[in-house]
């Protein structure tokens, strides 16, 4: 009988070399296949924790102090400038009404990023928006009532304070 026709009792007929082989490959083909460790992951708890709003929520702003930056280069499309953390900063829940406009805007004494992972899954982002030097605003028309992943950056990779604004008024 030859090798490799499926006879009981014979030990696998591949080499040691060739089993060494298709190991290597399988391990490297799920490595390759593994989300990137280092970018940003919604599912992570927010380090600054979940806000919850309704529309006409008082009072407004609703503010969260933080500590702004990361370690991570944003790569989201159009959005790849700034630095992050994996973890979002704040995630935030908004039961809307359809007819309010939200303004996500961050202050801090440097320059600061916004990114904010949408209800639709979508990603937006900004730097220097609020018209104040170089804080920066999203300002999402009619919002969608849903969870909003926040992250504020840093535009160099450096970890600053800073105020997470959540609001209804136009702070402009």
């Amino acid at each position: 009988m030859s090798a490799g026709t499926g006879s009981v009792g014979r030990t696998n007929p591949l080499r040691p070399q060739m089993r060494t082989a298709i190991l290597g490959a399988a391990l490297a083909a799920a490595f390759l296949a593994a989300p990137d460790a280092s970018a940003q992951n919604i599912s992570l708890e927010p380090t600054y924790g979940n806000v919850r709003l309704s529309a006409g929520f008082l009072p407004d702003p609703r503010t969260v102090s933080l500590t702004a930056g990361g370690g991570i280069a944003v790569s989201m499309g159009e959005c790849s400038y700034g630095y992050v953390a994996s973890a979002p900063d704040v995630d935030f829940y908004y039961t809307g009404n359809g007819r309010n406009n939200l303004y996500i805007y961050a202050r801090s004494g440097s320059d600061t990023t916004l990114l904010v992972n949408q209800p639709s899954g979508n990603w937006i982002c900004n730097d220097d928006g609020l018209g104040e030097g170089t804080n920066p605003m999203i300002v999402l028309s009619r919002a969608a009532s849903g969870l909003y992943n926040i992250y504020v950056g840093t535009y160099s990779n450096r970890n600053t304070s800073a105020t997470l604004y959540i609001s209804e008024i136009d702070p402009r």
